[in-house]
This record gives C-alpha cells, sequence and structure tokens, in this order.
C-alpha cells in the first residue's frame, strides 16, 4: 500500500466535503489544488474572500468558480475556526483541516461545549508512514498532541490509531508500546506502561489489535532483532502502530523518519467527532494532501 492507492481509493467513494479554517495559505491551497484534480472531494474555504480569490486567481485559476470549491467570508482566523467547526459538527463537512491559523485557535473551538466536536476521548495525533525499503505503512503515535500520556490516555490513543489503521485497511494491526528495552524494568515508567497495555489487549480492555511490549524500536519493527533477542512475539518484528512513550519521543521518531528516510507522511487527529487534518507549516503540500486521504478514509470508514 502507498498513498497515491490511498488516493485512488478515495476517488471511489461517495464524496466528502473538507472545511478549511483560515485557508490562506499557499501550501494548504496547492494540497487542496491537487485534491480537486484528482477529484478526492469538495472544499469549504473559510477565511478572507477578497484574500482567497486573488490567491486562486494568481497561483490556482483553475479553482476560481470551481463547484468543488466553496469560499465563505470570515473576518477573523477565531470566526474561520468557528464556522468550519460548526460545518462539520453540522454535517455540512465531513473533516476539518487547519489552514493559516495556529493551533491553539483551531483546537479551542474544537473544544468548544456548545459548538465544538468533542466526544469526551482523547485527541490524539496518528501518522502515518511510507518509508523507503519498507513494504507497509507504519503508524507512529503520539507525536503531536499529548505530552505525557498515562495508561489509561495511552489505550486511548491505541484506540484511535486503531481506528486509523482499519480504515486504511489493517483487520487486525499489531501495537508495539515502545521504550528504550524489551524487558519490564521498574525504573523505567515506559515499559511498566507497555506491560500493563499488554495485559488490558489479552483482558480485552483493548480490542481490535495486537498489544505485546515493551518493544524497543529495532525489535519491534525488524524480525531479524526480535530473533536475535529472543523474542516470542505476534507483534514483534511486524508491528504496524509504533506508540511512543511521550511527545518528545514521538516527534524525534517523526522528524528522523522524514529527514533521513525520505519517507512520506500523512497525519490526522483523531477522537473527534471528526478526523482532523492538523499539519504543521512547515509541511509540504504533498504531505497535506497525503493526511486529506488518511483523514477521508477515516471519514468514510466511520
Amino acid at each position: 500500500m502507498d498513498f497515491q492507492k490511498l488516493i485512488e481509493q478515495v476517488t471511489q467513494f461517495e464524496k466528502k466535503t473538507v472545511a478549511v479554517a483560515a485557508a490562506e495559505d499557499l501550501e494548504v491551497l496547492e494540497a487542496i489544488s491537487l485534491a480537486v484534480q484528482q477529484n478526492m472531494s469538495s472544499f469549504q474555504l473559510y477565511g478572507d474572500k477578497e484574500m482567497l480569490t486573488t490567491m486562486l486567481d494568481q497561483h490556482f485559476p483553475h479553482l476560481v468558480k470551481n463547484k468543488q470549491v466553496e469560499i465563505i467570508h470570515t473576518l477573523s482566523q477565531t470566526s474561520s475556526a468557528e464556522l468550519a467547526v460548526k460545518a462539520v459538527r453540522q454535517h455540512e463537512a465531513d473533516v476539518l483541516m487547519k489552514g493559516h491559523i495556529p493551533t491553539s485557535t483551531l483546537l479551542k473551538a474544537v473544544l468548544n461545549k456548545e459548538i465544538g466536536l468533542r466526544t469526551g476521548k482523547v485527541l490524539s495525533h496518528v501518522a502515518v508512514f511510507s518509508v523507503p525499503g519498507y513494504e507497509r505503512f507504519i503508524f507512529v503515535t503520539d507525536a503531536a498532541m499529548n505530552i505525557a500520556p498515562d495508561v489509561s490516555q495511552k489505550a486511548q490513543i491505541i484506540a484511535n490509531a486503531v481506528k486509523v489503521a482499519k480504515s486504511l485497511g489493517l483487520e487486525t494491526p499489531k501495537v508495539a508500546p515502545l521504550a528504550a528495552v524489551e524487558v519490564v524494568n521498574p525504573d523505567m515508567q515506559a515499559s511498566l506502561d507497555a506491560a500493563l497495555l499488554t495485559q488490558m489487549n489479552r483482558r480485552g480492555q483493548i480490542t481490535d489489535c495486537e498489544v505485546d511490549g515493551p518493544l524497543a524500536l529495532d525489535n519491534a519493527v525488524s524480525m531479524e532483532a526480535a530473533k536475535h533477542k529472543g523474542i516470542n512475539s505476534t507483534v514483534a518484528g511486524q508491528a504496524d502502530i509504533l506508540l511512543v512513550p511521550n511527545i518528545e519521543s514521538g516527534n524525534i521518531l517523526y522528524k528522523s523518519l522524514v529527514y533521513f528516510s525520505n519517507a512520506s507522511v500523512g497525519a490526522v487527529i483523531e477522537g473527534a467527532k471528526a478526523p482532523i487534518v492538523l499539519t504543521s507549516r512547515a509541511d509540504s503540500a504533498e504531505s497535506k494532501l497525503y493526511s486529506l486521504a488518511v483523514a477521508l478514509h477515516s471519514s468514510i470508514k466511520q
């Protein structure tokens, strides 16, 4: 599986709508342009109508008067976020996407008790990587939302990642809670949490997946490393989902895959009433497009 195949699959489903908060961003508009060209979805662009019209005229003229693109004028970033979130809440759109707006402003609208998309669940970041030379997608969570999750939060983070993985075709994803070692060490909280999560999975408290840990990164993704360590596990060497101990390790792993391995990535926020595309301004238009593909898959499979 690769991202182009994901995009091709999205085009076969009933068209969804993406609400973009503060859409005045060239990389975001380029991703939208690519998505429209491939007939992936329709878009509601919330922002300054005059500025958006000028940007489309100058850079993406084929989007002007395109039936798949609607501009909704707003007076501020806060208003853009609130109206985009409201559209998703009222089922006028299926996916929420961040444009040229601070993450905190968008999340404030998402978490608003009256107009927001809260479900009572933990919101978490799920990154989907296509790594050169690796035959399948690798999921990394959580590299962007939860700073130091406890065991209960990690269980919900797993559930969010499993939902995304299943929407992309993995029937029973294999989850590796990562630590520095593959044995339980009372002085390493990550190893204790991993052991608890493994037991919770075996007792049916975490479902629709296989969890086994603690596992170090090498024996989570390499059969050779797992055999060398003598690890007897259905997850070791075959992990689909890598659950990181904290945001620092997740951020480092995420950026290492992008900058050292030249991996392609799409990411989504799960746990709300609809998928949220919350990419960084540093992310390329291609990465934003892949994130849209992941989010649209997740939306279609809900």
